[in-house]
């Protein structure tokens, strides 16, 4: 018996998260095509080496508190314990404060080192000063996000994700047009700004806690549990940008920045369309398969849940995109990223074992076994570089794509193991079916569309078809009312579902 309360509850927040970042998504898409104009593809492989940068040296920054403070936040908060919430709060201000300040003063102290390793110039010294702000204020925001989320305000999550990009967008892009290039840094440093901001505006308004002070005893004690789970996480989080810069540089050192911008271009629109399903997985099931992970029947039916609506929300997406890759690629950069169109489908299909693995890999955190999660995650990760090392010279910039796709063919069936092992977990038949499908539409989605233009469109009804069921599905699932739910029905009829 399917149940319709979780379902809805996965549903609602990811439709709220979700729709957030489908506009974040829009949004910047937006700002890259401006930015892909304006610059072009060495502006835009440069801009990716500043990002990557801030992003690498944020995520090492916080030390794992915006993931592990969510959970401790969110345990507190459903045991309606107001001291320890309290306390989990405080641990979380002063250490970020802490780390951020540090943050900025090591990113500042080694800017000329950074400069030629990053960007193999130490003329780039005075960029790499400025971007240490991002770094401080990347640290600030992710504790800002975990406290928001793991007190369950999906709502003001997405608006601070929503008004950040709009923000974001406005006034980067007003700046690209004012000083062109000379604009990167503060277009850069926009973004890290207005979530901050926004973090804070929100944070503000969260309820007031009445409880006793908190002493430095039970605040070394937080910190103690923080950094636990904490330095596991931003290790294997840390070893996966750090290949991802990796790759970035050795692309540009070897193929050229115009090359480096082929595979930004690809890497952009494949996170950026997946983001909404995965944003939504961590916003809510995260901390809801935590308070569960003990019960090893209901944390499995929880996973397959999460597992069937990511994969029926984002699979006529994946087919959309294999067909009309060329025409997508077009749109939103120009017709100099052609050579990113291969890429981009090699990293769709990564990509639909990348949305069937990721309710896996959250059982791991769940469970706060740090040392696994570091060891899965940092090998798959490393095994990603040495496809890229080992092949690039053979096969050039395609390489890059092929790899992210084995890298999740391998990382599926390990965490799908360890899953197995900690929860007794198996994947229901509705699940396995569909993630099979799944992989074998985009594939022939994408070979079709090679072939001749009429493979685009039968790509494209294809999708059209998955978009359909997956409405009748979803509709059934969760045991929708109304218009919604009437459209549902009929749905299911036009795909040709049966009824369970």
């Amino acid at each position: 018996m399917e149940d319709k309360s979780s379902y809805r509850r996965i549903l609602r927040s990811s439709s709220i998260i979700g729709g957030a970042s489908f506009i974040n998504i829009a949004v910047g898409l937006v700002r890259t095509k401006v930015l892909a104009i304006l610059l072009g593809p060495i502006g835009v492989g440069l801009t990716s080496l500043y990002t990557g940068f801030v992003t690498t040296a944020g995520t090492f920054a916080t030390l794992g508190v915006g993931t592990v403070g969510t959970r401790q936040i969110a345990e507190a908060f459903s045991k309606d314990d107001q001291h320890a919430l309290y306390t989990a709060r405080r641990a979380m201000f002063w250490g970020t404060m802490v780390l951020a300040a540090a943050s900025t003063l090591v990113v500042w102290t080694l800017r000329r080192i950074l400069a030629v390793f990053v960007l193999g110039n130490a003329s780039y010294s005075s960029a790499i000063a400025w971007l240490s702000l991002g770094v401080a204020l990347t640290v600030a925001a992710a504790s800002q996000g975990a406290l928001i989320q793991g007190m369950r305000r999906i709502a003001d999550l997405a608006r601070v994700t929503v008004f950040a990009s709009v923000l974001n967008t406005v006034i980067g892009v007003t700046l690209l047009w004012w000083l062109g290039r000379r604009g990167l840094i503060a277009y850069v440093l926009i973004g890290p700004l207005m979530t901050f901001l926004l973090g804070h505006f929100y944070v503000s308004r969260l309820p007031k806690l009445e409880t006793d002070a908190v002493t430095v005893v039970e605040l070394a004690r937080e910190w103690a549990s923080l950094l636990r789970l904490g330095l596991a996480f931003v290790g294997a989080t840390l070893a996966g940008s750090l290949v991802q810069l990796w790759i970035r540089i050795y692309v540009g050192k070897r193929l050229g920045t115009s090359s480096l911008g082929q595979y930004q271009a690809a890497w952009t629109i494949s996170m950026q369309y997946v983001s909404f399903v995965l944003t939504a997985m961590a916003s809510d099931y995260y901390p809801r398969l935590t308070g569960v992970i003990r019960n090893r029947d209901a944390a499995s039916r929880l996973v397959n849940e999460q597992t069937e609506i990511a994969m029926l929300l984002s699979t006529p997406v994946f087919v959309a995109m294999m067909a009309m890759a060329p025409w997508v690629m077009h749109l939103l950069y120009s017709a100099l990223f052609a050579p990113a169109v291969e890429l981009l489908r090699w990293q769709v299909l990564g990509d639909v074992l990348k949305v069937a693995s990721w309710p896996l890999g959250f059982v791991i955190l769940a469970a706060g076994d740090g040392k696994t999660y570091f060891w899965a995650e940092s090998v798959t990760n490393l095994l990603t570089a040495l496809v890229v090392a080992t092949l690039l010279p053979v096969l050039g910039l395609r390489i890059t794509g092929i790899a992210y796709l084995v890298t999740y063919v391998f990382y599926l069936p390990l965490v799908y193991w360890l899953a197995r092992r900690r929860i007794g977990f198996h994947w229901s038949r509705a699940v396995l079916r569909l993630v099979a499908v799944a992989f074998v539409a985009c594939t022939a989605a994408g070979s079709l569309a090679l072939l001749s233009r009429w493979g685009i469109v039968i790509g494209c009804a294809l999708a059209v078809w998955f978009g359909v069921f997956a409405l009748g599905r979803i509709s059934h699932m969760s045991a929708i009312s109304g218009p919604i739910g009437r459209l549902g029905e009929i749905a299911r009829r036009f795909s040709g579902e049966k009824r369970s």
